[in-house]
């Protein structure tokens, strides 16, 4: 089993969004989701996911000049899967294009995001 993890500055729409773009992923690589999709705002050792993902919240801000954020927070969305390495591979970078599938060319992401 591996964990899929990737921190997001959303609110409960943006976190619907995730959450489908990462079943559908695991769905189409055959991948079996192990308990629960968590979104975590505490990461363990002391560390929030505010302090990770903090600089999500400054990337919407220059990407949405002027706009309120509303309840958009810095949040880790995180899925246990049961996979191979290959597999998993595909999946996160499946998910990560999922989240932005604009292409190369410079845009806007629905969900600002980061993966570590």
């Amino acid at each position: 089993m591996r964990w899929l993890r990737c921190g997001v500055f959303a609110d409960d729409e943006g976190l619907e969004f995730v959450r489908d773009v990462i079943r559908r992923e695991v769905a189409a690589r055959s991948a079996t989701l192990v308990g629960p999709l968590e979104v975590r705002g505490e990461l363990g050792g002391g560390v929030s996911a505010e302090e990770m993902y903090g600089d999500l919240r400054e990337q919407w801000e220059i990407e949405h000049p002027g706009q309120d954020p509303g309840a958009r927070r810095p949040v880790e969305v995180a899925v246990r899967v049961r996979c191979s390495l290959r597999v998993w591979r595909a999946l996160r970078k499946g998910v990560l294009r999922g989240l932005c599938p604009e292409g190369d060319a410079p845009h806007v992401c629905r969900v600002p995001w980061a993966a570590r």
